[in-house]
């Protein structure tokens, strides 16, 4: 029972710090764009992040929190379908969208690709739309295969996770769920270790030449431009690390027919620790941004 209560705390904890910084941080976005304030192209893209990882947290964190203090199975059906919907449309959008950030400004900072530089602001918008109305699409499938306790006397083939239960879908569903879902992600992942990749360079070369001219004038001040690229560098770094890691969770619980109580539990946790982080490393690497109207 006290394991219960500890772990029951860590999500209470957890999600209360995650929905009040992305709430928080969202509301100062939100006055801005009232405000008419000069916003850089990039807040719009953490806009529909913070909105993403706001649907991961209350897809995943309150549901776990509930469970964790004891009461289980406390949803109907079209509960056990609606939170699954949410957390896997949020989970799809933070990975998307955290890709496109770093595309973004790797295209910002590069000297070339001046093309590129001329279409992105026109098409940003459309590609976070396009990207909404796929995955709320494609995600409705996937709650049809979640159902409430109470509907599950004539099934042979289920799992119980606390608070719904889960219909073991045959190998067509299996294989639609790898194309649609897992092929993206490895692809969003591989164009995030490039593009950031390729950002360090070109910090490192804008440091190495910068050195060079203020040699003589003492030591320089770092450009918002790079100030602006270096936090979005640890904001992908931060969602690389956490989605690795919650994915072998997650082939560790999907391998397991009836997995272990703390596999579970951590799996959530770590699913939870980016959207609860990431709109801190916003506010602390940007301190330009309440500056912007003044």
């Amino acid at each position: 029972m006290p394991n219960y209560v500890a772990v029951g705390l860590m999500f209470l904890s957890q999600s209360a710090v995650g929905i009040l910084g992305n709430f928080s941080l969202l509301y100062h976005h939100l006055v801005l764009f009232c405000n008419d304030c000069t916003l850089r192209s990039t807040d719009l893209i953490l806009r529909h992040l913070i909105i993403a990882n706001s649907l991961v947290i209350l897809g995943r964190g309150i549901p776990q929190t509930i469970a964790a203090f004891g009461l289980k199975y406390f949803f109907s059906d079209f509960g056990c379908k609606l939170i699954l919907y949410i957390q896997r449309v949020g989970r799809s959008m933070s990975i998307a969208i955290t890709c496109l950030l770093s595309i973004f400004q790797n295209i910002t900072i590069s000297p070339v690709n001046s093309c590129w530089k001329d279409l992105k602001g026109k098409y940003i918008g459309f590609s976070i739309s396009l990207c909404w109305i796929l995955y709320m699409v494609v995600n409705s499938i996937f709650p049809l295969y979640v159902l409430g306790k109470w509907n599950s006397k004539n099934l042979t083939e289920k799992r119980y996770f606390r608070h719904c239960l889960y219909i073991a879908p045959d190998k067509i569903t299996n294989s639609l769920y790898a194309a649609l879902f897992v092929f993206p992600e490895v692809v969003f992942s591989v164009l995030m270790i490039w593009s950031s990749g390729s950002m360090v360079l070109l910090l490192y070369r804008h440091k190495q030449r910068v050195q060079h001219i203020h040699s003589l004038k003492g030591s320089p001040r770092s450009c918002p431009e790079s100030m602006a690229t270096q936090r979005i560098l640890i904001l992908v770094g931060s969602f690389l690390s956490f989605h690795t890691l919650s994915s072998i969770l997650n082939v560790n619980v999907a391998h397991h027919f009836n997995p272990s109580w703390w596999l579970v539990n951590t799996n959530s946790l770590i699913s939870m620790c980016f959207p609860t982080v990431s709109p801190f490393i916003l506010m602390n690497h940007n301190p330009i941004l309440s500056k912007l109207c003044s």
